[in-house]
């Protein structure tokens, strides 16, 4: 069980959680890390006390570093800062709750230590899958995903001795406000409304990708990595109650799923207590009240993210990478309210077109098409 934490990302809907999951096991918190929240940053490093905080921005850091003037609490600005946090010798755990290739980096450090990586950062695995996986055998770290849907499948896989008898792996998706709409009827919808999510409350970035499905199109291509299994062993399913996380079918026709309440202080917890279980204040389950459960195939015609994400996965290489850059570009603009809800998937399909993708990439060749392919979509853009 994890005894400390470095979170980077506390002061986003993750980070909070966890901290609040921390205090109900009596984790230590070691180190805080954020983008640019001062006042919020400086009441959690008030109340954890940990040695370290980090905010991205440097003025922003200038600034939590003169209000915790008064603490013992070090303050440190920028990648040196979430790399010092990731490798901190008093968190045997880095909780990554970041949005965004930023988590590569650290992620890959703290590995290198040996910590165990409660991942809730998709894109390390998604855009450095092979890289990440192959530096956790090599140094003997753990990988526990925090994602409910990753979650789900590892739950449901502690007691499969052979990963030769899994048959699939189903990621269920609510498929988001718009689901059930037409191309055409996508066309005109606002940043508003697709903030608004039926069933989970979460940072705006994953909320857009909930919307246009690239977030289960990211899903798909982090459980290929995660799970070392091909494209066509891994597929989507609209649930939209969102009370089964995901299934593993088995290849005696067998299918495993884990089921609960859309709340995701359950995988965080599992994360910091695997394999152990701790028990819990939250409500569970109840199965007598619970909604009929419907599964439905998604529409990747309306919602051509998952298809990109799918033609990304199979082309391997740096294509993964160039698929996440552009589309974190893209949903910046769109909550920035530069371009169209339909205009993010066209901008990324440009980039996967435009930028040469590598085979067998190293980290800056990652790095490199993480780069072009937001020029690509700023470019386009403008």
């Amino acid at each position: 069980m994890t005894r400390s934490i470095a979170l980077l990302g506390s002061t986003g809907s993750i980070g909070r959680q966890t901290l609040e999951v921390a205090r109900e096991l009596g984790v230590e918190v070691a180190a805080l890390t954020a983008n640019r929240s001062v006042d919020l940053l400086e009441q959690q490093a008030r109340a954890f006390r940990p040695r370290l905080a980090v905010l991205c921005d440097a003025d922003a850091a200038n600034e939590l570093r003169r209000r915790l003037a008064d603490t013992d609490v070090e303050v440190m600005s920028g990648m040196d800062g979430l790399l010092a946090a990731a490798t901190m010798d008093e968190a045997d755990t880095l909780v990554t709750a970041v949005v965004g290739m930023i988590g590569l980096r650290p992620t890959l450090a703290a590995i290198e230590r040996k910590k165990r990586i409660a991942l809730a950062n998709k894109e390390t695995l998604v855009c450095a899958g092979e890289l990440v996986m192959d530096a956790a055998d090599r140094h003997g770290a753990e990988l526990i995903p925090v994602d409910s849907e990753h979650s789900a499948i590892f739950q449901c896989l502690q007691g499969c001795r052979d990963r030769g008898e899994i048959k699939r792996l189903l990621l269920t998706c609510s498929g988001g406000p718009f689901y059930g709409l037409s191309r055409g009827e996508l066309a005109g919808k606002t940043r508003a409304d697709a903030l608004r999510h039926p069933n989970w409350t979460m940072g705006a970035k994953i909320t857009v990708d909930s919307a246009t499905l690239m977030n289960k199109g990211l899903e798909l291509i982090e459980a290929m990595r995660l799970y070392r299994l091909p494209l066509a062993r891994v597929e989507a399913v609209i649930h939209r109650q969102s009370i089964v996380h995901s299934l593993v079918e088995f290849r005696d026709g067998a299918l495993l799923a884990q089921l609960g309440t859309p709340d995701m202080k359950l995988p965080i917890r599992y994360a910091l207590t695997y394999p152990n279980r701790a028990p819990s204040a939250e409500p569970p389950l109840d199965l007598l009240s619970c909604p009929p459960l419907t599964f439905a195939p998604p529409d990747e015609e309306a919602f051509r993210c998952l298809k990109l994400a799918k033609q990304a996965a199979a082309a391997g290489g740096t294509a993964c990478a160039v698929l996440n850059g552009a589309n974190e570009a893209a949903v910046g603009a769109f909550l920035a309210e530069r371009i169209g809800f339909l205009d993010v998937p066209a901008l990324v399909e440009r980039a996967l077109a435009e930028v040469a993708q590598v085979s067998n990439p190293t980290l800056s060749d990652i790095l490199e098409a993480d780069r072009l392919s937001r020029a690509s979509v700023e470019r386009h853009i403008s």
